[in-house]
């Protein structure tokens, strides 16, 4: 049943712990105990990221040749453990709760009830679930797609979906007609893919695990490394061993960052043993990361030029930017001519910090810069990636050892899947050669993006939406208008494996469809079978399931797809859908033949310890861009978000956040341990003195306004105020909570990524809290 209504003890205490260390080991064996895997759950743990075993089913951080003997974090355990439970909806759940009950269960209630068990139809009348046959289902929804307009429906990929799965659903989409692929980089990293092609020729990062073993320096901006890829603390805490200078630049102080006790290690576990992580820790303005790259390299152009007037040796790589690089002249021009006080007004930094910063990386002979959304999730998203690679290229830092950029990624597949198709733009995709080997005329046309998809839906204009996974209007801005403008659509379909709140909000015909997880066991007429999943190092790794069925009921994905595609399509004898489902190795050997350079001799190599590397010419510097080069590419300036006033003292910049207790949309529970914050998420993280300023005090309750003028009131409230070590100007709350106040148009220029990382608000004070000596 539901905690919802349930009061929660709730307390914001500072946490003194490390990340890691006995923390970590509790929060792992209290989660397995709630989804009552304590001895399986650990026992399967062990196969977790290794080879012949299983690929996480939460973030995408590599996986290593030689692996630890527990090669999981917190985050990936409790993640194994929400898909394993041995929780399901019993055969009467939805007699019991219609879906207007549902609609006020919290999204931790609705996943936490357990798997999905069985295929169900949507019944208006009843306002429930009803289950329907498999074979039903997938005849009336082919019915229902070929009466559309192919170019009025959305195919959606959440990046969970294997390399398998995603292939033949894109291929799917497009036989039918369409390229409106959306998928969940389009809302994190789709900066980066647009971003880094025009500078380096690639749309991914060029760092490769071994690369932490060489680097002298390592540089990270707005990545949380202790909730979001906490596996990065082992190589992270390697060089901190041997005194590589760590530079973080990042808004708020995260416990990842500062200090880990690695729970490899019994010294360290039963000593306490700490590790300090950041050498330096730069708490930037948000939005302010243009400043701060520019101040630091306006710092190291400047100390060059001075250097090579006095005859000593340079700080730039002047060999190395006049061979591979283009722009490099525009560029520095540009940061000579910055104003030292205007960097620092806009960075939040001082000069000197961003002085000593260039310094610690101007004596490293390799560096790596490291980052996440804090850089993609702004309005100049894809500007900030190319600041980053700027930094990089004025001391030859991409294409050596120990050098590169890297782009940390989130979802499990959420790389792979762009791979081997799944992209609304055609360009990216073989389109020539998927005409040749499949038959058909693809279409040509650039599909929808998902903010093109909720703007589409929010029109009218979409007939039919399927959700391979996810939770896509909890995970999407403006919330209270994508969810009054969901039921316009005709048809909803969503492969899932738990209830979300997607599931709660359809269209006038909708179809829940329950599949396998990762991490089950998949027995298709050729025997058992593998699945293949891309890391974020561009790795290739094979992905067996360890555990039974949590039904009979259940379907794979491949299944699921290819029994909807064989509903939908006209036969064609190019397309063995059967066969596919019977035998994933068919399915690889047809991507091999639609990708050769990425997956020559796929199912041999799939198996190799540490998956198999795609290629990658900016590895070894051979860049694919216009100039033949590395591009220094020049930013219009330093805002970063909206135009609002940078010291309106009213208006204070949103960042959304996720705690250490949920992946994405999904919330594990109420403890956001790095933070203090326990027993709720009800939260906004404020400085203190831009608190006081508007009169609030600690555990105040507050509502956040939207302080945009498009004649749409945006508010969330409920809201306690939280003291924190946060940049004035700045306030924090929890994703996806705080997406009502986000508008669907204040996405990155270029990409589209939505802006979360910089919303303008105002925050109106709701209760006041009650003191102690009250």
């Amino acid at each position: 049943m539901p905690d919802t209504g349930k009061p929660r003890p709730v307390s914001v205490q500072p946490y003194p712990g490390p990340a890691g260390g006995w923390g970590s080991l509790r929060s792992v064996e209290s989660r397995l105990l709630r989804e009552e895997r304590v001895a399986t759950g650990n026992a399967v743990l062990l196969r977790q990221n290794k080879p012949e075993g299983y690929s996480c089913v939460s973030c995408s951080w590599a996986k290593p040749k030689a692996p630890y003997p527990f090669e999981y974090c917190e985050n990936g355990a409790k993640a194994t453990a929400w898909e394993i439970t041995r929780k399901s909806l019993a055969d009467d759940f939805f007699e019991r709760h219609t879906i207007t009950e549902l609609l006020n269960w919290s999204d931790h209630d609705l996943e936490k009830i357990g798997r999905l068990t069985r295929p169900m139809k949507l019944d208006r009348v009843q306002d429930r679930w009803v289950p329907v046959a498999w074979e039903d289902a997938f005849r009336e929804i082919g019915a229902e797609l070929r009466g559309m307009d192919p170019k009025r429906t959305v195919f959606y990929a959440s990046g969970r979906a294997s390399l398998e799965t995603s292939y033949m659903y894109a291929l799917f989409a497009r036989l039918y007609g369409h390229n409106n692929l959306p998928d969940s980089s389009n809302m994190c990293h789709e900066s980066t893919s647009v971003g880094l092609p025009l500078a380096i020729g690639a749309p991914v990062g060029t760092v490769q695990l071994e690369d932490f073993d060489k680097t002298a320096c390592i540089l990270s901006f707005g990545q949380n490394v202790g909730t979001n890829a906490p596996r990065m603390l082992h190589p992270l805490q390697s060089c901190a061993k041997r005194d590589v200078p760590i530079i973080v630049f990042n808004p708020l102080r995260e416990r990842g960052w500062e200090r880990f006790t690695n729970p490899q290690s019994p010294v360290e576990m039963l000593t306490k043993k700490e590790t300090r992580i950041a050498s330096q820790y730069h708490q930037l303005r948000a939005g302010g990361d243009i400043a701060a790259i520019a101040g630091v390299s306006k710092a190291l152009i400047e100390a060059d030029d001075t250097a090579m007037a006095a005859g000593r040796a340079p700080l730039l790589d002047h060999a190395f930017i006049g061979q591979h690089t283009h722009g490099f002249d525009s560029y520095a021009a540009w940061c000579r001519a910055q104003d030292w006080a205007e960097i620092e007004r806009w960075s939040g930094l001082t000069r000197q910090a961003m002085q000593d910063a260039a310094s610690v990386y101007a004596a490293a002979p390799t560096a790596m810069g490291i980052y996440g959304m804090g850089l993609t999730q702004h309005k100049k998203g894809v500007d900030n990636v190319r600041m980053l690679v700027n930094l990089l290229l004025l001391r030859g830092n991409i294409g050596k050892p120990g050098a590169g950029i890297l782009p940390v990624r989130g979802h499990s597949n959420v790389q792979g899947q762009r791979t081997v198709g799944i992209s609304e733009k055609p360009e990216l995709v073989p389109l020539d050669g998927l005409a040749e080997q499949y038959g058909f005329e693809p279409p040509r046309d650039t599909g929808m993006n998902t903010v093109e998809a909720c703007e589409a839906i929010v029109k009218g204009h979409i007939q039919a939406f399927i959700g391979l996974g996810g939770n896509f209007v909890r995970a999407v801005p403006d919330t209270e208008v994508m969810e009054a403008s969901w039921p316009t659509i005709r048809l909803t379909v969503q492969v899932a494996t738990k209830l979300n709140r997607n599931h709660l909000i359809n269209g006038q015909v909708a179809y829940l469809l329950p599949c396998l997880g990762r991490i089950e066991e998949d027995v298709q007429a050729s025997g058992p079978q593998m699945v293949s999943c891309e890391d974020t190092m561009t790795h290739i790794h094979a992905s067996w399931g360890k555990v039974a069925p949590a039904s009979p009921h259940l379907l794979s994905e491949p299944a699921i797809v290819a029994g909807m595609a064989k509903a939908t399509l006209e036969p064609n004898a190019k397309v063995p859908w059967d066969e596919w489902v019977g035998d994933y190795a068919k399915v690889r050997d047809a991507i091999e033949a639609s990708y050769p350079d990425a997956f020559k001799d796929y199912n041999r190599r799939v198996h190799e310890p540490g998956g198999f590397p795609r290629p990658l010419p900016a590895r070894q510097r051979d860049w694919k861009t216009e100039t033949g080069k590395a591009n220094f590419l020049v930013p219009a300036g330093f805002r970063t978000d909206l135009e609002t006033e940078l010291d309106d003292p009213e208006i204070l910049q949103l960042l959304t956040l996720r705690s250490n207790d949920q992946f994405n949309t999904t919330v594990y529970g109420y403890e956001d341990r790095f933070r203090g914050i326990s027993g709720t998420r009800q939260v906004v993280l404020m400085n203190r003195e831009d608190a006081r300023a508007r009169g609030l005090r600690d555990g105040d309750t507050v509502a956040l306004v939207t302080a945009v003028e498009d004649n749409i009131r945006r508010a969330v409230g409920g809201l306690q105020v939280v003291f924190y070590d946060i940049p004035r100007g700045a306030i924090g709350g929890y994703y996806p909570e705080c997406n009502p106040l986000i508008p669907l148009w204040h996405y990155a220029e270029e990409s589209k990524v939505p802006a979360v990382k910089a919303v303008p608000v105002r925050v109106e004070l709701e209760k006041r809290a009650v003191m102690a000596a009250e």
